[in-house]
C-alpha cells in the first residue's frame, strides 16, 4: 500500500483528499494540529471498506523546527512515502496597511515557508527511492488577485514557481511536482466571504457554481495516478470556469 502524506488533513480539502485517496487504495497519512470528529469517522469508513486507510499523527507546522523530526518519524514508522500533498494552510484576510506584521509572518511561515521545508526532508526519501509525487495546493487568486488577500495570494504564487523549479530538480529521479490551483470552494472559509461575494464569485464562473472539496480531491487523485506518470510542472486549475 502505498503512502501519502496529506498535510492540513483534519477538515475541509485535507479531509476529502484523504478520504478520496483511501478510497482508491492508498494509505494517507494525514497530519493536523488537531483531530475531528469527521477526521475521525473517516478513517473508521476507510478501515471498514477495506480499500486504502486513513491514520492520523498531529503535527503543528508553523513550528517549522519540527519538520525535520517528522518527516525522519513518519519515514521510520511507515515506511517509503510516495506522495506528499501540501494542503495545510492559513487563509487569514485584511487590507495590507493595517494588517498586523505577526499576522504577515504567521501566513508566510505556514503557507509557504512549512511546505517547502516538509517537501524539502520528504523528497530526499524520493529522490532516492526513484519514485514520487509531490502536489502543492496553491489558489487562483495567485494568478487573478483578490481584495484583502494579498498576503495570502503572495503566499500561494510563491508555491507555484516552487512547483515548476522543483519539477526540474527532481524530474530526473522519477519524482513529479504539481499545483493545484482552487477556485472559491463551498468550505467554511468562503462562509467568510458573506453571501453577497459569493453570489458574484459564482455569477462570474462559466459553469455558475463554487467548486467542492471533492472536485479538488479527484485532481489530487488524478496527479497521483499512472496515467499522471508526465505531468509535472504544471498548475491544474479546479475553478468551475471562475478563470475562463
Amino acid at each position: 500500500m502505498r503512502n501519502v502524506i496529506v498535510t492540513g488533513g483534519s477538515r475541509g480539502l485535507g479531509l476529502a483528499i484523504g478520504r478520496t485517496l483511501a478510497a482508491a487504495g492508498y494509505r494517507v497519512i494525514a497530519i493536523a494540529r488537531r483531530g475531528t470528529g469527521d477526521l475521525t469517522a473517516a478513517i473508521d469508513a476507510a478501515a471498514g471498506a477495506g480499500a486504502g486507510a486513513i491514520v492520523f499523527r498531529g503535527a503543528d507546522l508553523a513550528d517549522t523546527s519540527g519538520i525535520p523530526r517528522l518527516a525522519r518519524e513518519l519515514r521510520k514508522e511507515f515506511g517509503p512515502v510516495y506522495a506528499l500533498v501540501n494542503n495545510a494552510g492559513i487563509g487569514t484576510s485584511g487590507v495590507l496597511g493595517v494588517t498586523r506584521d505577526q499576522d504577515i509572518e504567521a501566513l508566510i511561515r505556514m503557507n509557504t515557508l512549512a511546505p517547502i521545508l516538509l517537501t524539502k526532508y520528504v523528497v530526499r526519501s524520493m529522490m532516492a527511492d526513484r519514485i514520487g509525487r509531490v502536489v502543492n495546493i496553491s489558489s487562483v487568486v495567485s494568478m487573478t488577485g483578490y481584495s484583502g488577500l494579498s498576503v495570502y495570494s503572495a503566499t500561494k504564487a510563491s508555491l507555484v514557481g516552487f512547483t515548476r523549479s522543483l519539477a526540474r530538480e527532481v524530474g530526473q529521479f522519477n519524482v513529479t511536482v504539481n499545483a493545484i490551483a482552487p477556485g472559491f470552494a463551498d468550505t467554511e472559509m468562503t462562509q467568510e466571504l458573506g453571501e453577497g461575494a459569493r453570489e458574484q464569485i459564482v455569477k462570474r464562473s462559466a459553469l455558475r457554481r463554487l467548486i467542492e472539496p471533492q472536485d479538488v480531491a479527484s485532481a489530487v487523485e488524478f496527479l497521483l495516478s499512472d496515467g499522471a506518470r508526465n505531468v509535472t510542472g504544471t498548475v491544474l486549475t479546479v475553478d468551475a470556469g471562475n478563470t475562463a
